[in-house]
């Protein structure tokens, strides 16, 4: 069992052992515990409720103070994505979380809300080619043709358009763990991770990799 949540800070390169420059991002995990674990059994799920950070124990409630057994600053819940469930066995309420969990070389999934772009036209938000730029046309080279059917004289569900694109939760597969700072709590691990500079980002060993 090795998950964490840890905060985007932005991408680097990293030379490997073999001297070959790789693509890398930089994630920084503050210290947390399991203040709470969600079984299927009980709750109908599975999941954990992770703590972090510290505040002013008078801003503290005292159904928080028992519920955390600390004045933490912030909690969330971690789940895994389906199939990736298994990544939360063994764990138990109060254990701490941190980098030292990982080492260079392990196989890890990360999780990650994706950056929004907004209303997006046919082009941008599923790649169509256009229109041609030639035989009169003037303002039609980005619009997306014809979307009706002749028989039922309506719009298909699901038929691709315009709209709006990103902000969207991506799991991305097949990535490395390339260095860990235990000292300044800093995970650096291979390739791109969805999400803009201080996205939270949930980062898991790969179940098949065991």
């Amino acid at each position: 069992m090795k998950f964490i949540v840890g905060t985007k800070t932005g991408m680097t390169q990293v030379f490997d052992e073999e001297g070959v420059c790789r693509a890398a991002t930089v994630l920084k995990v503050d210290p947390a515990i399991i203040s709470q674990v969600r079984t299927e059994e009980t709750d109908g799920y599975t999941a954990v409720q992770i703590a972090s950070g510290e505040k002013k124990e008078s801003r503290v409630s005292k159904a928080e103070k028992g519920h955390f057994g600390a004045p933490v600053a912030a909690a969330r819940e971690f789940r895994p994505a389906t199939g990736y469930e298994t990544a939360l066995e063994g764990a138990e309420k109060g254990a701490e979380l941190n980098v030292t969990m990982f080492e260079p070389g392990d196989a890890i999934t990360v999780s990650a809300i994706s950056k929004g772009k907004g209303f997006q036209g046919v082009v941008k938000r599923h790649g169509f080619k256009g229109g041609r730029r030639s035989h009169g046309q003037k303002h039609s080279e980005r619009e997306p043709g014809s979307i009706g059917a002749t028989g039922p004289a309506r719009v298909f569900k699901g038929t691709k358009m315009a709209g709006r694109m990103g902000s969207d939760k991506v799991t991305v597969k097949g990535l490395k763990v390339l260095q860990v700072n235990a000292d300044e709590n800093i995970l650096v691990v291979s390739g791109a991770v969805p999400g803009r500079k201080g996205t939270l980002v949930e980062v898991f060993e790969t179940p098949e990799a065991k």
